[in-house]
């Protein structure tokens, strides 16, 4: 009976120990985005960003490999600074908002890379599940804000292929680069 209860014991202290490993972490949607750049007839860069971001980490304290990534971002709130650009961006020739108005990211696993993380991941865009890998910087050492709440961030870039997605297939790669640069800030609470 003895050999039971600490059986018990032990088993209630591991579990218990085991989730004070992993925290959860919430995107702060003032303050995290995805930037994004393509180049424009191979003589300049086009700079835009969805500005609607919600990402939730599972974040393993003790390693770092177990922890997780899911986030959603708003295709709708696409911005390049050119309201007419915006306009024609949100229509059936590239991002079809209207029936396609979300991105998601699911993550697949996270290494270490140096003092940086890989993390890859399925990306849904346009409708179209494509395998993508995240360069990472992060965490950043938790500040609390005047509430008490703890605030970490991440940093993230890749690349992908709008074409992959589907994404302006009427717009040859000499008129719009194939290539597009994503820059991931993310800005999480622990909840």
């Amino acid at each position: 009976m003895k050999r039971l209860a600490l059986a018990a014991s032990f088993f209630v202290l591991t579990a218990s120990f085991a989730a004070a490993q992993t925290s959860t972490w919430v995107s702060d949607p003032a303050h995290s985005e995805v930037d994004f750049r393509i180049s424009h007839m191979s003589v300049s860069k086009i700079h835009g960003y969805f500005g609607q971001v919600n990402a939730t980490i599972v974040y393993n304290q003790a390693d770092v490999t177990k922890s997780t990534v899911k986030a959603t971002i708003g295709v709708d709130t696409i911005n390049t600074g050119v309201d007419a650009r915006n306009a024609h961006l949100k229509t059936a020739d590239f991002f079809d908002v209207a029936n396609l108005p979300t991105a998601t990211f699911a993550s697949t696993s996270v290494t270490r890379n140096g003092n940086k993380l890989k993390v890859t991941g399925y990306l849904t865009l346009h409708g179209v599940t494509r395998p993508v890998v995240l360069d990472v910087e992060g965490p950043v050492t938790p500040v609390a804000d005047p509430k008490g709440s703890l605030h970490s961030g991440f940093s993230a870039t890749t690349t992908i292929d709008r074409t992959a997605f589907g994404i302006g297939p009427k717009f040859p790669a000499a008129m719009i680069g194939n290539e597009v640069t994503l820059n991931i800030e993310l800005e999480v609470v622990k909840q």
